[in-house]
């Protein structure tokens, strides 16, 4: 049965080097003080700590212990790593707050079927530019690094995304266009709620 909560549930996707973290980073810093507060959950992921990313690393054991006692709201496993988002972003959506978070295309469908106010994002830029911000953060073994690529170049589109921000020029109209987004979305709530 699907989630039906106040809040909206915003997926970023988009592909690696595609700039979805520094967008989300933008948006939260510019979201309006006004409007209720904006919730942006730490993932769990199964690798060692990174000074780029803001996550929870955990070992494969513990991200199994954490799922078999229903800690993850959505989960999926990609380029040999696990990723979890906790289940506290079910109260944050029943509180009414907008929830933003960075995952993968893959999980879309299923998160769809999952929860009802729920609005997909996807960051599209061109392979070249994509290509080279993956080489350039050197964050990845040589066979993984080949793999994004890869799915890169496959992935230049998502039809299914209710909305596209062209992150393929100055990362500030990015965030404007995703913020802009936003806020249309949680205002147009808020008046059909009064």
């Amino acid at each position: 049965m699907r989630k039906i909560f106040p809040g909206i549930l915003f997926l970023i996707v988009g592909n690696s080097g595609s700039g979805k973290d520094s967008i989300i980073s933008g948006v939260t810093k510019k979201y309006p003080s006004n409007l209720i507060k904006i919730y942006v959950p730490k993932r769990f992921i199964t690798r060692p700590p990174s000074d780029f990313e803001e996550n929870i690393s955990i070992t494969t054991q513990e991200f199994r212990e954490m799922d078999k006692n229903g800690k993850f709201a959505l989960k999926w496993h990609i380029y040999e790593l696990d990723y979890g988002i906790p289940i506290e972003i079910d109260d944050y959506l029943k509180n009414g707050h907008p929830v933003i978070i960075n995952v993968s295309r893959t999980i879309v469908k299923g998160a769809r079927e999952k929860y009802e106010n729920i609005k997909v994002i996807f960051i599209e830029v061109p392979f070249e530019i994509t290509f080279k911000r993956i080489k350039d953060r050197k964050r990845e073994s040589k066979e993984l690094l080949k793999e994004r690529i890869e799915r890169a170049r496959i992935h230049q589109k998502f039809p299914e995304a209710d909305f596209i921000v062209d992150n393929s020029g100055n990362l500030d109209d990015a965030i404007n266009q995703c913020l802009n987004y936003l806020l249309k979305v949680i205002i147009e709530k808020e008046k059909a709620k009064n």
